[in-house]
């Protein structure tokens, strides 16, 4: 009995320290996101729409906070809300940013990597960056979608 209690904590111990490496961290550093879009009044053509994006670069309003390089909100092909920070992961600073087109692909011009949101996921299409953008929740509270860091 002892043993089995014995190896029992081991393989517990093991699959715990298994998932330290699992964490996934940014090169993007967590800083304060926050937007409220009221998709009837403010944006109404962004509501139910596909493959639509909205660029945040500056703050709206004074409790509006746009993360470190700015923040995109985008309409995936599935129709949902996501969002992520303009900042380009490869290079980490917050005025080289990614440019969206019209594909749902966000492009670096300063180190060439693309970036394929239209899923919603972000990763990168060229190998250069080995993660993807930095992604922001979204919530989605009656006609009003919610960004957040967390």
């Amino acid at each position: 009995m002892m043993k089995r209690a014995y190896i029992v904590c081991c393989l517990l111990a093991l699959s715990l320290a298994g998932c330290e490496n699992d964490i996934y961290r940014s090169s993007i550093p967590d800083v304060s996101v926050h937007l409220e879009l009221n998709l009837v009044s403010q944006y109404p053509l962004f509501a139910n729409s596909y493959n639509e994006y909205i660029i945040f670069s500056e703050p709206r309003y004074a409790v509006d906070r746009v993360g470190f390089g700015g923040v995109i909100v985008y309409t995936t092909l599935e129709g949902k809300y996501v969002a992520f920070d303009l900042a380009c992961p490869v290079e980490a600073k917050r005025d080289v940013r990614v440019e969206p087109d019209d594909a749902g692909v966000l492009t670096c011009a300063v180190c060439g990597e693309r970036y394929d949101i239209t899923f919603g996921l972000g990763y990168p299409m060229e190998g250069i960056s080995k993660e993807p953008l930095k992604r922001y929740v979204t919530s989605l509270y009656g006609n009003t979608l919610i960004v957040s860091l967390k």
